[in-house]
């Protein structure tokens, strides 16, 4: 069994001036079988029960906060391989950490999620199920622990694989995303929906639980608060609507932690989508808001299609965001990608990565 657990953070080059950071450039080429940018192997594992290949790549990358220079990463992310001990399931996990613990709130989360649903003995019999109760019993666990959790938390999007048939169950605004085959087009197809309160059914269920939800403009009287209505393409953070409690506010209706806005409807209740892949599913991509904030779905998987090596599109994807991120505001949020291709062949055994293989 293998796994991959935790940060792995490439800063970004700052120029003399450190107010004006630089663009991580595109390396398209390797060096000693590592990516001169991410400065990893590319990682393939065999799904042997229906023949194909998962081939990957991941990048997290720390914000720019130039008020802020010793912020940490609140992302976290988690690979694991041959779930219990089954070479024909996999998990892929990005956790968006926010709040002054934001960091440990992921961090807890990326290791407790996995090592609840590896143990689950129904996981075969039932993933979806097996799913939602990981994710009720991981939360628990965080508002259980030590960590102060009372305006601090962690969305979780997890595509996990058990053969031929992803699920991917979702809390927060990260997303996973896949690439479909349409003719001489590749179309994005969404995994996830974000909870935000652009979701008319998740902005009335929290409006029910007592929350307001106003855009910044609204809550300082420059915008009429009975308009409730907003353009979802609408980048501008003080056009955007949020759901506000007591003296704080968040951007999402579900998430893990967050303590003080439970009873205000914030649930860590995760929506879960079943999918059976097809040869038509070329990848799929799993990242933070750090990524969707500011590239749409298809920008995303149209990147991925341009680059023949996962850490590449990794590397433009990264880039884009870093840059849009700065065209509308002061600092970047904190970026995190994992590339999944997912590739059929006659031999996928001969093509795995020598610690992936049985």
């Amino acid at each position: 069994m293998g796994c991959i657990n935790g940060k792995f953070c490439i800063r970004y080059l700052l120029s003399s001036n450190v107010d004006s950071p630089q663009y991580p450039e595109v390396v398209p080429y390797s060096l000693q079988g590592k990516h001169i940018l991410t400065q990893r192997s590319l990682k393939s594992v065999p799904v042997p029960s229906h023949n194909f290949l998962l081939k990957y790549s991941f990048l997290t990358q720390r914000g720019y906060y130039p008020n802020s220079s010793d912020r940490e990463n609140q992302d976290s992310f988690c690979i694991r391989t041959q779930i219990q001990g089954n070479p024909n399931i996999y998990f892929f996990g990005v956790f968006d950490g926010h709040g002054d613990f934001g960091a440990q709130c992921s961090n807890l989360v990326k290791d407790r999620l996995i090592e609840i649903l590896a143990n689950d003995t129904t996981l075969l019999d039932d993933p979806i199920k097996a799913l939602n109760s990981a994710y009720l019993a991981t939360n628990d666990e965080l508002r259980n622990s030590k960590i102060d959790k009372s305006y601090s938390g962690t969305t979780a999007i997890t595509v996990l694989i058990v053969g031929d048939t992803l699920f991917v169950a979702n809390v927060g605004d990260s997303r996973a995303v896949i690439a479909v085959k349409d003719g001489n087009r590749i179309v994005a197809k969404d995994l996830s929906s974000d909870h935000t309160p652009f979701r008319k059914d998740e902005c009335e269920r929290v409006k029910l639980c007592g929350a307001r939800v106003l855009t910044l403009d609204q809550l300082e009287g420059r915008m009429d608060p009975n308009i409730q209505y907003w353009n979802d393409k609408v980048s501008h953070v003080n056009h955007r609507p949020r759901l506000w409690f007591q003296d704080a506010s968040t951007a999402f209706t579900r998430s893990m932690g967050d303590n003080a806005a439970v009873q205000f409807g914030v649930i860590a209740v995760p929506e879960v989508l079943r999918l059976q892949l097809t040869p038509n599913h070329l990848f799929f991509v799993v990242a933070s808001n750090g990524v969707f904030d500011r590239l749409s779905s298809q920008t995303v998987v149209d990147k991925v299609a341009s680059n023949s090596d996962p850490r590449d599109a990794c590397g433009s994807i990264a880039g884009e965001s870093y840059k849009l991120w700065l065209q509308h505001e002061t600092r970047t949020d904190d970026i995190t990608i994992i590339i999944v291709h997912i590739k059929r062949s006659s031999n996928v055994e001969s093509q795995a990565s020598p610690e992936s293989r049985p």
